[in-house]
């Protein structure tokens, strides 16, 4: 039954490359030759098509698709048009020739491209991608693996293990973004460890060790010494802006944040202490210049590896983002922009029991809420919701940013707003 299995599988392979094969089976115990046949089917049966038992390689080369048995698979959606398909390849090739250097590394990638034509599929793939790839032409293939994964946005990028028992990681993108090689060989039992040892760190988080590396001990400031010491910070309540210079969002939310910083710090006595550190992804220095000369804060030196290491830590995968740390230097919140947004300057010291008070204060003013609104800007009448009975996290249509709670929504379109973002339309009255 064994060998009527394995000839089933091996029919397009060599009668030699087949004898080979055999000869290795029956070398081997009954249980691992069931997994050895599995996985061969396995991979065969994911890549294969009624023509083809191989993949290309960036050189044009075919390579069997029964050589990746036992190997690590990562298979990756992406397309060359869209940006950060662009932005996260680079980190992927990175993170893939750092598990290639290690000894001992069986994990290969597989590309499955969404671009538009063959010269785009060429120029994205022999130009920059060092692994395998499913041929351009192969729409069957590429159509099954969208659907079998059930990929709903790129980049994707899922990690299949040789044992078949170990699952499969949807989340591939995020654990490359979040821990880099250090995932890898994206077992059960490394990210467990990788959880603990992050665990560990945030409960021993403090200013210093956040901010500081062995060659630095200062922020750069706009003061006539250009520099502040971290300890001189110590003990305050802090804001990490993750921002750059090319974000359009971010443009828009600075200087709303200049308005609120400068109204905390206006209201606050000198036995307290708000300050905010621009944590930049700016492409270089003449853009971080830019970005920080109209910052009335602190920030980290650009290129410094702090910057990397805190988006990493806090897994930033958007900006702009304002994380909050209180006085012991522990994490308050990863939501300050949306509690600025919300609150506004009313939003400090951003503790859990500062925003139930809030919340408890939103919910008796929008008691005095008329129920229905018509707003300027949208053609349909938009009915008052809260968190309870439609309402929830948002990006609010009108000023574009977070919100949460009560809003008003059209219950038409989903078009939604923040209340205070309502502009009535106010009615003629006949004489």
């Amino acid at each position: 039954m064994l060998y009527t299995v394995l000839l089933a599988i091996l029919e397009r392979e060599s009668t030699r490359e087949m004898k080979q094969q055999l000869s290795s089976i029956n070398s081997t115990s009954p249980e691992t030759t069931t997994t050895i046949v599995f996985n061969r089917h396995r991979y065969l049966s994911l890549f294969a098509s009624d023509h083809r038992d191989f993949l290309l390689t960036p050189t044009g080369a075919q390579l069997k698709i029964s050589d990746l048995q036992d190997k690590i698979v990562g298979i990756y959606f992406s397309a060359n048009w869209y940006p950060q398909c662009q932005s996260f390849t680079k980190l992927l090739i990175q993170v893939y020739q750092q598990i290639k250097e290690k000894k001992g590394s069986n994990f290969e990638i597989i590309f499955v491209s969404s671009d538009e034509d063959l010269n785009a599929f060429n120029n994205y793939y022999q130009s920059n991608m060092p692994w395998l790839a499913i041929p351009f032409s192969d729409l069957d293939t590429k159509k099954a693996l969208n659907k079998k994964f059930d990929v709903e946005g790129i980049p994707c990028l899922i990690i299949l293990q040789p044992d078949d028992h170990a699952g499969i990681l949807q989340d591939g993108v995020e654990l490359i973004y979040r821990y880099g090689v250090e995932a890898y060989p994206f077992t059960k039992e490394r990210l467990d460890e990788l959880l603990k040892q992050e665990k560990e760190k945030h409960e021993q988080q403090t200013l210093s060790n956040l901010l500081m590396n062995h060659d630095r001990d200062f922020l750069l400031a706009h003061s006539s010494s250009k520099k502040v010491s971290i300890s001189s910070i110590i003990g305050k309540t802090i804001g990490l802006y993750f921002s750059a210079h090319w974000c359009l969002p971010s443009l828009k939310f600075t200087p709303k944040l200049i308005s609120i910083y400068q109204k905390i710090k206006a209201k606050l006595t000198e036995q307290e202490g708000f300050e905010i550190i621009y944590v930049s992804t700016d492409h270089n220095q003449q853009e971080f210049d830019s970005s920080f000369s109209v910052m009335p804060w602190l920030a980290l030196p650009f290129g410094d590896s702090t910057n990397k290491d805190l988006t990493k830590y806090f897994d930033i995968t958007g900006i702009p983002s304002l994380i909050i740390l209180g006085p012991d230097g522990k994490t308050v919140t990863k939501n300050g922009r949306c509690l600025i947004n919300l609150y506004e300057e009313e939003a400090y010291p951003f503790t859990e029991e500062r925003v139930k008070l809030l919340e408890r204060q939103m919910d008796e003013d929008a008691k005095n809420l008329p129920s229905m609104e018509v707003h300027l800007g949208h053609r349909h009448e938009l009915t008052l919701v809260s968190q309870e009975n439609g309402g929830g996290p948002f990006i609010c249509c009108d000023c574009d940013e977070q919100g949460s709670g009560w809003a008003y929504q059209c219950i038409d379109c989903g078009y939604e707003v923040h209340t205070k973002c309502v502009r009535p339309v106010v009615q003629n009255q006949s004489a």
